[in-house]
């Protein structure tokens, strides 16, 4: 076998080696349960959280524009009626997405120190969904507001 012919054949393997990789790279998307162009419903985004039990929809107040020119940066804010004392107050507030390639976007902390139930950050959209403010209260009981918002540029492109 001459030099040329082995080297081909070295070329040849590392380039299905290095696609062999490429492809590997995609496994843990799936087992994350990112399956492109599938929009969660309501019951699978707070399923996870809620582990049997029940949200209600009162209390918490999701602002959001309704249509994001992109979704670079979408300003969101949350408030949840509470009075934040040591017996009865948030310790939780989650933002859940139907579309982007992880449901849970942000979680954030709270208790009777924080003085009111309330946050406000700007996130990333994978396009035109559902959003779901779910506030967690010290009883343990859950409380939700969904909004659905218009985006004219994806953020999260995953390929699709």
């Amino acid at each position: 076998m001459s030099l040329r012919s082995r080297r081909r054949r070295w070329l040849q393997q590392f380039a299905r080696g290095v696609l062999a990789t490429m492809a590997m790279s995609v496994l843990p998307a799936r087992s994350q349960g990112m399956i492109s162009g599938h929009l969660l419903t309501l019951q699978e985004m707070l399923a996870p959280l809620l582990n049997g039990g029940v949200a209600l929809q009162q209390g918490v107040k999701l602002v959001l524009p309704i249509l994001a020119d992109n979704g670079y940066l979408v300003p969101v804010s949350v408030q949840v009626e509470s009075p934040m004392t040591p017996e009865a107050h948030v310790s939780h507030i989650y933002l859940l997405s139907q579309r982007n390639p992880a449901t849970q976007m942000a979680v954030f902390h709270l208790g009777p120190w924080s003085g009111r139930a309330e946050v406000s950050t700007r996130i990333r959209l994978a396009g035109s969904q559902m959003l779901v403010a779910v506030a967690r209260l010290s009883d343990g009981s859950f409380r939700y507001q969904s909004v659905d918002v218009i985006v004219t540029d994806s953020a999260c492109v995953d390929g699709t």
